[in-house]
């Protein structure tokens, strides 16, 4: 890319953002059919390991994602050394992430006896507390793999190979399918595990992928680690802790928008079990919508560091434009099947077989699910580019005023003056969706004035200013 942009928009632009974004989302494709497998799977197996799934999931998931959302901050440090042109820098970026993403391991894996007494919180019967125990036990085993993938998966995706992960990562989930049904069930050979069997073979899957991902590391990668061991103690100890300062807050930001969407689940069922059951059809549908959006925005995050490394930052607006362009019509395409034909979209989320209510309800808010897409796009990119320019702290910022100060408590005002009216759903899903375009709004605003200052924090407390 030039560095001066006057049209809207270019094929070739177009393309580039494509090519790298395109596996991002067939990558996170997959990660939705393993889940999708897991939970028909648990459901399938017993009530009581659905009823203790929930809980256990969306706690890990919660835990898992901050250090996962850190160690993702390697993405935009190996991006900017690609776009100096530095393949030996790059090595020692993404080795600087694995170190990190070791030590973040080892601290999630001495968490696992204090993640196992949370289900004593939840007041349920002790046999499913039980359950929720052993799956969490298992959860730090395997999310501490899965933060090492991130490590290695940011160094291919910074340097724009995002086909490897993809690759590596629809492997990976083929055999947590076969596993997680053979060790839930005891099929192929394997042992009847139940709730445990879930999680093995979420670690199967993700134990496959990091083996992957070591076959697939350049010669240099090792080379790199020894660079960085090599300069000492206090000095390394300076560099992660510099890293950690800049992820974190990304980490921290994804942690938070879990509970935000947990919480909004939560407070749907305000509106009676009939808004419950409508609005877990609808979030499914919504979350399938999202992916492409997610992909094309981690795609966004890569090309707009790969520009900073190389002093280009008119480059970043036009890279903007592009992806939210594409993701635009995107969007579009959505809203237009979304509002003229709910049902098709609903049936393979649990709509066959509800009741009238919770299928005309579901249908309604499916009707209005574009305006998250729409605001969800511009959220995305936006939050996307902070991190490049390591001013995620200002996205976890907006995160936690904007989801807990002024969203949350909102909707829980607006669900408790309209307790056990399901009519309100498809209202609280446009609340909750101009609450996420105000924080696209605040993230757009933060960039423009980065753009314009020529920032750069992902190496120094302070703005660096750099040349085009």
């Amino acid at each position: 890319m030039s560095t001066a942009r006057t049209r809207l928009l270019d094929l070739g632009a177009m393309r580039e953002v494509i090519r790298v974004s395109v596996p991002l989302m067939f990558g996170m494709v997959g990660n939705l059919v393993l889940m999708l497998v897991d939970r028909i799977c648990l459901a399938r197996y017993s009530e009581d390991a659905l009823k203790a799934s929930g809980p256990a999931v969306f706690t890990a998931t919660t835990v898992i994602m901050v250090t996962t959302g850190a160690v993702g901050i390697t993405r935009s440090y190996v991006a900017q050394a690609h776009g100096r042109g530095d393949e030996r820098g790059a090595l020692d970026e993404g080795a600087s992430g694995l170190v990190l993403g070791l030590l973040l391991s080892a601290l999630l894996l001495l968490a696992t006896p204090l993640l196992t007494r949370v289900p004593q919180l939840s007041g349920q019967p002790a046999h499913i507390e039980a359950l929720e125990a052993q799956f969490l036990g298992l959860s730090t085993l395997y999310g501490s793999v899965m933060t090492l993938n991130m490590a290695l998966s940011s160094y291919f995706n910074g340097m724009g190979r995002t086909r490897i992960p993809m690759t590596v990562g629809i492997i990976g989930q083929a055999v947590g399918v076969v596993m997680t049904i053979g060790l839930v069930f005891g099929r192929f050979g394997l042992p009847e595990l139940g709730m445990r069997g879930s999680a093995l073979g979420t670690l199967s899957a993700v134990s496959v992928m990091c083996l992957g991902y070591v076959v697939c590391l350049p010669r240099g990668y090792a080379a790199g680690l020894g660079r960085l061991m090599r300069q000492g103690v206090r000095q390394v100890a300076q560099v992660l802790w510099l890293r950690l300062r800049r992820g974190a807050p990304a980490g921290g930001s994804l942690s938070l928008e879990e509970l935000g969407q947990t919480a909004f689940v939560w407070l749907a069922g305000v509106l009676g079990s009939v808004a419950l059951a409508a609005n877990n059809v609808a979030l499914a549908l919504n979350y399938a919508a999202v992916i492409p959006l997610i992909g094309l925005g981690m795609g966004c995050n890569i090309l707009c560091g790969k520009a900073v490394g190389a002093g280009r930052y008119r480059d970043i607006p036009h890279i903007m434009r592009v992806t939210l362009t594409t993701s635009g019509v995107y969007v579009a395409v959505v809203a237009v099947l979304q509002i003229a034909t709910p049902a098709l979209l609903l049936s393979p989320f649990g709509l066959d077989g509800a009741g009238s209510a919770v299928t005309g309800h579901a249908v309604d808010t499916s009707r209005v699910l574009w305006t998250y897409s729409a605001a969800f796009m511009f959220s995305m990119v936006g939050s996307g580019v902070l991190e490049c320019l390591g001013l995620a702290r200002f996205g976890f910022v907006a995160r936690i005023v904007l989801m807990w100060v002024l969203c949350v408590p909102t909707i829980t005002v607006f669900v408790l003056l309209n307790r056990d009216d399901p009519d309100m759903l498809p209202i609280m899903w446009v609340i909750f969706s101009a609450f996420e375009a105000a924080m696209a709004v605040v993230c757009l605003w933060r960039v423009r004035r980065a753009v314009a200052n020529e920032e750069n924090r992902l190496h120094t407390t302070d703005p660096v200013q750099q040349t085009a």
